[in-house]
């Protein structure tokens, strides 16, 4: 009887543990569970095999043109499957981020965050048993679809972002966000004069909210192409891109820029809905791998189009007030890099939502951009909170003294002079002790 414990999935070890009463069971380690089960069953007693992914409807996906789509109907329950023998079902080993629908079963995005025809359906029972959440990264076999299904389904989770199903979990928000401190340098092309600008003026800590504000042709996408290559070339935090209302040729652009970066794309062809949840995925994705001790960037261009997707400003608020360190004892960190743009359909919306909740702002200036000034910078109206934890003594005293020269200048002058001092040095350490000196 041993044997065939031992050979139990833990979710099934859980249910069983549940049944026969075992105390505190989710805090034991297996063995140790085993051994809880054994002495409760008795010596003789039958071991019941580990059951299988009860079925459940799988309704298909409807993707309406609509601005405003009609809620979906509730799905007609699909035709009971023949039952077959885990041991004699083919299965794959598959790896995704979890979404969960309004109805509780959910769907593994295997390759990126949008759906995909390969997914792979999981039961809402496997999510209420594993106590799963939207974004975990979710790894077990799957087995072909049967007849009347069209997804793949789950046969049972073996792992949840790296580790087995866990329960009592803390969630996002129980955590204990602290103050950014650790400094994440941006200046590792020299000759990338816009992002060695904006750690100059603005410095980069994990945790921040960055807030950017912008307008067309500010050379925002610059901006945040640069943001995201000088992240993704420092040793430790996890990336993840996300665009909404974005032309399909800016979408390839961005992949072709940075192929191994995790991107999640909302393109202007999809309904208002389907642009929110993507955005909201990708928020949840973000937030497991905090949870889960990461340190994860998030860039969002743009909040003022997830305001006119959702019509609300409380997916803006959730989205950027989600950016926060947190202490090192419990979890990583989120940083959420993300810009409204002026003009934009939602008349300020988003701007008026965020507007003194960020750590960090930059302001890009249209005028300079269009003038061909470079870095387009209103090098004045940048700023940055808690700037004394992220720089030595010397350094933090050399930009004070930066600012102040900038801060009598017009706007094109001094976008003229840190580009001057940014293309005479290597680095911006080294720009810093010059002008200390």
């Amino acid at each position: 009887m041993a044997e065939k414990l031992a050979e139990l999935h833990l979710a099934a070890l859980h249910e069983l543990a549940a049944e026969l009463g075992v105390p505190r069971f989710r805090l034991l380690r297996r063995e140790q569970l085993v051994d809880e089960v054994k002495a409760r069953l008795g010596a003789g007693e039958p071991v019941a095999a580990e059951p299988e992914p009860e079925p459940e409807a799988e309704p298909e996906r409807r993707r309406e043109a609509e601005p405003e789509p009609e809620p979906e109907a509730e799905p007609e329950p699909e035709p009971e499957p023949e039952r077959e023998p885990l041991e004699e079902v083919a299965t794959e080993a598959v790896a995704g981020a979890l979404e969960i629908t309004p109805q509780r079963y959910g769907f593994l995005r295997l390759r990126g965050l949008e759906a995909q025809p390969d997914d792979v359906y999981i039961s809402a029972s496997q999510v209420r048993r594993c106590e799963l959440r939207p974004g975990d990264q979710v790894s077990g076999p799957a087995r072909a679809p049967r007849r009347g299904e069209r997804h793949r389904a789950l046969v049972h989770v073996d792992r949840v972002n790296g580790g087995e199903p866990l329960s009592d979990r803390l969630e996002f928000e129980q955590l204990t966000p602290i103050l950014p401190k650790r400094r994440l340098a941006l200046d590792h092309d020299p000759s990338d004069v816009l992002t060695r600008a904006v750690d100059l003026l603005t410095p980069l800590a994990l945790g921040q909210r960055v807030l950017v504000l912008s307008a067309p042709r500010s050379g925002r996408t610059t901006l945040l192409r640069g943001l995201a290559r000088a992240v993704d070339a420092a040793e430790g935090p996890e990336l993840i891109v996300l665009l909404i209302d974005e032309r399909p040729e800016e979408a390839t652009a961005w992949r072709e820029a940075l192929p191994e970066v995790e991107i999640a794309i909302a393109t202007a062809e999809l309904a208002p809905v389907e642009q929110v949840r993507l955005a909201e995925l990708a928020l949840e994705r973000a937030r497991r791998r905090a949870e889960s001790g990461a340190d994860v960037v998030l860039i969002v261009d743009s909040l003022s189009r997830l305001a006119v997707a959702s019509g609300k400003a409380a997916e803006v608020k959730r989205l950027f007030g989600s950016g926060r360190d947190l202490a090192e004892e419990e979890a990583g960190s989120l940083t959420v890099i993300a810009t409204v743009v002026a003009g934009a359909e939602d008349d300020g919306v988003a701007e008026r939502a965020v507007m003194t909740t960020e750590s960090s702002l930059i302001r890009l200036d249209p005028e300079l951009a269009a003038a061909g000034v470079f870095p387009a910078l209103r090098a004045g109206e940048c700023r940055v909170s808690n700037e004394e934890e992220l720089r030595e003594p010397e350094e933090l005293a050399a930009a004070r003294r930066l600012r102040s020269l900038l801060a009598d200048l017009a706007p094109v002058e001094a976008a003229n002079l840190v580009r001057e001092r940014i293309q005479g040095s290597r680095t911006n350490a080294e720009l810093l002790a010059a002008l200390g000196g």
